[in-house]
C-alpha cells in the first residue's frame, strides 16, 4: 500500500513539474519582476534604516564635541574675568585656567628610578631601537601578552618627544624615494585595524612609507598600544613614518573620550607620569604633511583664512590643548595700606592701580588711572591699555563681584593674589589656525561658515578648497576626522578626499575602514576592510538591526536627559491639557529641543510604540522609554536631569582638577567644581543640593568622591527589547 501511494505521488509531482515548465513565458517574467520589486523595496527599507542609524550616531557624536569646544569659552571666561580672593581659591582657579608644560628637556630621571622586576615577561626595549625591538613589541601586543613595562613606556615617549622637537610644523615628503606612500586616517584605539593594515600592506620601512593622519587615541580600548607601536616605528624609521596631530591628541579631549582612563587602568602606579609626558608629545606632533608639494594631508580641513606659510611659523608646542588658552605670564595683585590694589607684571615692572570704592568704575576711569601710573614708556602704556581694556568690558568691580557670587566664593581679600592674562592677541589668531585644520569639515555649498555642529572649526565649500589649493599650488587635500561608511569619500570635484581607518567605529558592522596609497603619479588607490568577521555571517536585516539597536539606545538617553524641556514644549502644544499631542507636534518638539537634525517622522515607529488616532500621550511615552533611573531618589529631579545633560563637561573639569588622575576628589573640590560649572551653564543649584549629591556619591564614607563611581551611578540603562 505504501509503495503504491508513493508511485501515485511521484507521478503527480512529475506531472505538476511538466505543467510548470509549460507555463507561459510572460508569467515567469511577471514573477521575476515581482521578486525584483520586492527585493528592491526591501533593500531600500534597509538602506533608509541604515542611513537613519548613521545620522543618529553622527548627530550625537558631534553634539558631544560641541560641549568640549564650549569648555574653551569657559576657561577663557575665567581667564579674562576672574580675580581670586584668597590663597585657596587662587590655587583652585589657577589650576583650571592655566596650562604649563613642566616636562624637562631630558626626562631621564622619570624612568631611571623605575626598576623592571624579574617577574616581567613582556617585551624589553633598549635605545636606540632596532627593527627587532619593534617586531617583538608587535608580537607581544598581537598575542595579548603582558603590557609594555612603564619604564620602557616612559623612555619611549621621552625619545619620541626629543625626535618630534626637531621636526617642522609641516612635513615635506616625496614619492621619489619609495614606490608608494600609504595614508591612514583615524584609528581611535582600534588596534586590530592597525594590525590588519600592516598585514595587508606591509610594515613601515624606508621603502614602505606611512602617513598617519591623527586621532590615534580615545574611544577604542588599545590607544596606548597604537601610540607605542607608531612611536617605535617613527624612531626606527624616521623617514618611513610621519605622524600628524588630530583633534583628539589633546589631553582635555582625552579626559572625556576614554584615553586618560585607559592609561590609568593599565598603568595605575605610573599612569600620571605617562599622561603628563604624553601631553608634551602630543603638542610636538606636526600639524600637516605635504607629498611632492602637491598633496596636502591634514586631519580636519581648512578655512578661507588658512595659511600654510603662517602655520609653518607657529610654535605648535605652546598649544598643549586648544580647549584652554596657551601658556600665560603671571600678574600679581598687592594690597596697599591706602585700600588700593596694585596690579604688577610685565617686563617693564609698571603697575596698575585699581581703586576699590563704592562707585562703579567705568572703562575710562580704569584707563585714566592706568595712564597716571605709567609714564616711563609710551609703548608699554599702549600694551597695558590693551590688556586692561580687554579685561574690563563694563565695570571691573561689578564684573568681578558678579563672578565671585556665581561661584560661591567670599569677598575676603588677601595681601597677594595672582591671575594669568594673555600675552597678545596673536595667540588667538594662531589658535584659530590650528582649530581650523584640526576640526573643520567640508560642505557641498559654497563659502565658509562656522561649524555649529561640532562647535569648532568651520564648514568649507568647494570654492574655499579651490582657493587654498591654488594659493599653495596644490592639487589634492586628504583629510580624516569624519567616519565614512565605506572608509573613504570624495567631495569638492574630487579635490578633497576623506580617509577613515577605524572600521566598526560606532558599532560592529557600522562601517568599513580604508587606507589610500599614492604612487609617483599621485593617483589614489584604496583598500577597504572590516576587521570583525562575525558580521559576514549575519543577514542584511540582522546587521542593520544590530547597529540600529545601539543608536536608538543612545538616542533614548539623549531624550531622557532633556525630559523637563521636552515636557514643557509638549504642554505648550497641548492647548486643551489632555496630555496628548499629535505626532507632528512630537517631532517638532524633539527637533527644537535636541537640535540633532534627525528624521523624526521616519524614526517614529522605533521610538513611539503606539499612538491611537495619531495622538501621543507624552507622559506615558516617557514611562515607556524604559530608562532605568539611578538609585538616588533623594536628589531633586532638576539636579538629576542637569547632571545627565552636563555630566561629560563635569567629568572633564573633574579630570582637570584631579591632577594626579587618582579618580578621587574631595567634597570641597566637588562643591567648587559644580559651582563653576553651574556658573558656566547658567543654572541655579543650591549648596544643599550639591552637598546631598556629594554625600550620596561617597559610598565608602571616606570624605572623597570616586569620579568613576559617580558616573556609574548616573549611567542610563536601556531595557527596551528589540527584534531583528
Amino acid at each position: 500500500m505504501g509503495c503504491g501511494n508513493s508511485r501515485v505521488k511521484i507521478k503527480s509531482t512529475k506531472k505538476a513539474v511538466k505543467e510548470n515548465h509549460q507555463c507561459p513565458a510572460g508569467t515567469a517574467i511577471k514573477a521575476a519582476v515581482l521578486i525584483q520589486r520586492w527585493y528592491r523595496q526591501y533593500v531600500a527599507r534597509m538602506e533608509v534604516r541604515r542611513r537613519c542609524t548613521w545620522t543618529i550616531f553622527q548627530s550625537i557624536e558631534y553634539a558631544g564635541e560641541q560641549d568640549q569646544i564650549k569648555l574653551h569659552n569657559f576657561f577663557s571666561y575665567l581667564m579674562d574675568h576672574f580675580t581670586p580672593t584668597c590663597g585657596n581659591e587662587q590655587g583652585f582657579i589657577s589650576h583650571i585656567i592655566t596650562q604649563t608644560d613642566e616636562t624637562c628637556k631630558d626626562n631621564q630621571s622619570a624612568y631611571d628610578n623605575i626598576e623592571v622586576s624579574d617577574s616581567y615577561v613582556g617585551p624589553q626595549l633598549c635605545f636606540p631601537l632596532t627593527p627587532a625591538h619593534v617586531t617583538a613589541l608587535l608580537e607581544a601586543f598581537k598575542e595579548k601578552q603582558q603590557r609594555l613595562h612603564a619604564r620602557y613606556v616612559l623612555q619611549l615617549l621621552n625619545e619620541t618627544r626629543k625626535h618630534l622637537e626637531h621636526l617642522p610644523n609641516i612635513n615635506q615628503i616625496s614619492t621619489c624615494y619609495s614606490k608608494e606612500i600609504t595614508i591612514c586616517g583615524d584609528l581611535h584605539g582600534k588596534l586590530d585595524d592597525l594590525f590588519l593594515i600592516f598585514y595587508k600592506n606591509g610594515l613601515p620601512s624606508p621603502e614602505k612609507v606611512y602617513v598617519f593622519n591623527g586621532d590615534y587615541v580615545d574611544r577604542g580600548k588599545h590607544s596606548i598600544e597604537i601610540l607605542l607601536i607608531l612611536f617605535a616605528f617613527l624612531l626606527v624609521y624616521p623617514k618611513g613614518v610621519y605622524l600628524n596631530r588630530g583633534n583628539h591628541e589633546d589631553h582635555i579631549i582625552n579626559l572625556r573620550y576614554g584615553f586618560t582612563k585607559e592609561v590609568m587602568q593599565k598603568y595605575q602606579v605610573h599612569g600620571s607620569r605617562i599622561l603628563k609626558l604624553l601631553r608634551s608629545v602630543f603638542s610636538w606632533l606636526p600639524l600637516a604633511t605635504v607629498i611632492d608639494e602637491k598633496v596636502l594631508i591634514i586631519h580636519g580641513g581648512i578655512s578661507e583664512t588658512t595659511d600654510l606659510n603662517f602655520l609653518r611659523k607657529i610654535d605648535r608646542h605652546k598649544y598643549v590643548s586648544i580647549l584652554r588658552p596657551p601658556g600665560r605670564r603671571r600678574i600679581e595683585w598687592h594690597k596697599h595700606a591706602s585700600g588700593q590694589e596694585q596690579l604688577c607684571g610685565g617686563s617693564s615692572g609698571h603697575n596698575v592701580m585699581l581703586k576699590q570704592t563704592p562707585r562703579k568704575n567705568t572703562d575710562s576711569d580704569v584707563l585714566h588711572s592706568h595712564t597716571n601710573n605709567t609714564s616711563k614708556s609710551s609703548s608699554t602704556l599702549s600694551v597695558k591699555k590693551k590688556e586692561i581694556t580687554k579685561r574690563v568690558h563694563r565695570s571691573v568691580e561689578e564684573e568681578l563681584e558678579k563672578c565671585r557670587r556665581q561661584v560661591g566664593f567670599s569677598n575676603v581679600y588677601e595681601d597677594s593674589k595672582s591671575l594669568t592674562v594673555p600675552d597678545s592677541d596673536s595667540d588667538e589668531h594662531e589658535r584659530k589656525q590650528i582649530v581650523d585644520i584640526l576640526w573643520s569639515d567640508p560642505m557641498h555649498q559654497e563659502g565658509c561658515i562656522t561649524n555649529s555642529v561640532r562647535g569648532g572649526g568651520c564648514y568649507f565649500g568647494p570654492d574655499v578648497t579651490e582657493k587654498i589649493l591654488r594659493k599653495h599650488n596644490l592639487q589634492l587635500l586628504i583629510r580624516s576626522h569624519e567616519c565614512k561608511q565605506e572608509g573613504y569619500e570624495y567631495c569638492h570635484n574630487q579635490k578633497v578626499l576623506t580617509i577613515f581607518s577605524a572600521s566598526n567605529y560606532y558599532e560592529i558592522g557600522s562601517n568599513r575602514g580604508a587606507y589610500v596609497k599614492l604612487g609617483p603619479d599621485l593617483i589614489p588607490h584604496f583598500v577597504q576592510y572590516q576587521v570583525n568577521q562575525s558580521t559576514r555571517k549575519l543577514t542584511l536585516r540582522q546587521r542593520v538591526s544590530r547597529v540600529e539597536r545601539s543608536a536608538l539606545g543612545a538616542l533614548r538617553e539623549k531624550i531622557f536627559a532633556h525630559k523637563s524641556d521636552l515636557i514643557s514644549v509638549f504642554e505648550h502644544y497641548d492647548k486643551n491639557k489632555t496630555g496628548n499631542i499629535s505626532l507632528n507636534d512630537w517631532a517638532n518638539a524633539l527637533e527644537s529641543i535636541l537640535a540633532l537634525s534627525l528624521p523624526w517622522r521616519v524614526l517614529r515607529s522605533q521610538l513611539v510604540p503606539s499612538a491611537p488616532n495619531g495622538l501621543l500621550n507624552f507622559h506615558l511615552w516617557f514611562d515607556e522609554l524604559a530608562i532605568e533611573r539611578p538609585n538616588t531618589q533623594h536628589i531633586q529631579p532638576s539636579l538629576l536631569e542637569t547632571l545627565y545633560k552636563s555630566r561629560s563637561e563635569l567629568e572633564t573639569i573633574f579630570g582637570i582638577i584631579d591632577s594626579d588622575n587618582s579618580g578621587q576628589i574631595s567634597f570641597e573640590e566637588f562643591k567648587k567644581t559644580w559651582q563653576l560649572l553651574s556658573s558656566h551653564l547658567k543654572i541655579e543649584i543650591s549648596d544643599e543640593a550639591i552637598s546631598d549629591l556629594a554625600c550620596s556619591m561617597d559610598f565608602n564614607k571616606d570624605g572623597s568622591i570616586d569620579i568613576n563611581e559617580f558616573l556609574e551611578a548616573f549611567r542610563l540603562v536601556d531595557k527596551s527589547n528589540y527584534k531583528d
